[in-house]
């Protein structure tokens, strides 16, 4: 993959406050890619204005710079997953790059991913840590990985490419780190609409493929208040606030999603190990979806899946079986 040719995925939507400088940073990478594609989602701002000043002034700086600018305007908004899915099919390069409009890379960000795809044929996604920063671009003092409480254990099986245990217990990967290889898209695309993008191609890759994590934050990754997704470190209030959500809604969801990627596995014709935890997964989920109403009748059935090892495996050991035990029943309000 030493001359694979590289493009990026850009998703804006009014995002002029901030993409001037993520844009630069795209452009001043070594090897720069060979195109910058844009999924606008319905501006109303000076966002594009903004990205065909910066590449313009780009070019005359460098005649050299190979990176061509592609602008797909959609109206009505398609929304986040369905915008950068459409936005990585019209990528025609074999490596593709995502990139958030509020974000700056770090130089040598795209050759230290492309350097992880050279160095294993059956890699098809890479991602890295990030830098958090705030609107200003200064330091929050830890990485995204922090922010999500990555475990060592978690980390390492990432940075080995055995990705499929630790993200069919949780995901792990951010769009706004990630490069993949564009075959990925053959088997990742359509997204279901119960998946966020960056989860369901780091899952169909994982499954199909391998997944590694370059340990090194290699974007700032701003965190300003106005995010679509954004991250920090949970509190005290905020896990306990998690708690008291009604489960009934939360918990549907996970075994429909589930159930989605176990489909997919076997549309797929996945390797067998890999199909059989897809399944394992899938069941998990719907057993803690059909887990009883009232409180104390849930207790044999979880408590079950936690002496077998289903929670440790397929979704956050201690935490979830917190969560399936004293969350009340009924339909979630948001």
């Amino acid at each position: 993959m030493a001359d694979a040719r590289i493009s990026v995925a850009l998703g804006t939507r009014n995002g002029g406050a901030y993409v001037a400088r993520q844009v630069a940073s795209i452009l001043n990478q070594r090897p720069a890619p060979l195109e910058l594609v844009v999924g606008d989602d319905d501006s109303s701002d000076d966002t594009l204005a903004v990205i065909e000043r910066v590449h313009a002034e780009a070019r005359a700086a460098d005649p050299a710079l190979p990176t061509t600018l592609r602008i797909i305007r959609r109206s009505p908004a398609l929304g986040v997953t369905a915008n950068f899915a459409a936005t990585l099919a019209a990528c025609e390069g074999d490596l593709i790059a995502l990139s958030d409009q509020d974000d700056e890379w770090m130089p040598g960000k795209l050759a230290a991913l492309a350097a992880a795809f050279d160095a294993d044929p059956g890699l098809l996604l890479a991602h890295s840590d990030a830098r958090l920063v705030d609107g200003d671009g200064q330091p929050l003092g830890l990485t995204l990985l922090d922010a999500l409480e990555a475990t060592p254990g978690e980390r390492a099986g990432l940075v080995a490419g055995d990705g499929l245990p630790v993200l069919l217990r949780r995901n792990l990967v951010t769009g706004a780190t990630v490069m993949l290889r564009r075959s990925l898209l053959e088997a990742a695309l359509p997204i279901p609409g119960e998946w966020v993008h960056d989860e369901w191609l780091a899952a169909v890759a994982a499954a199909t493929g391998r997944v590694r994590l370059v340990p090194e934050a290699l974007i700032d990754y701003r965190q300003h208040g106005a995010n679509q997704i954004g991250a920090r470190r949970p509190t005290l209030a905020d896990k306990l606030a998690r708690l008291r959500e009604p489960r009934a809604g939360r918990a549907a969801r996970l075994a429909r999603r589930a159930a989605l990627l176990a489909e997919r596995g076997r549309a797929l014709g996945v390797a067998a190990d890999a199909q059989t935890q897809l399944d394992a997964k899938a069941d998990h989920e719907a057993r803690r979806a059909r887990l009883p109403r009232l409180r104390i009748a849930r207790v044999p059935a979880v408590v079950a899946g936690a002496v077998s090892g289903r929670y440790g495996r397929y979704s956050r050991g201690a935490m979830d079986v917190l969560r399936d035990l004293a969350t009340p029943a009924g339909e979630e309000t948001r």
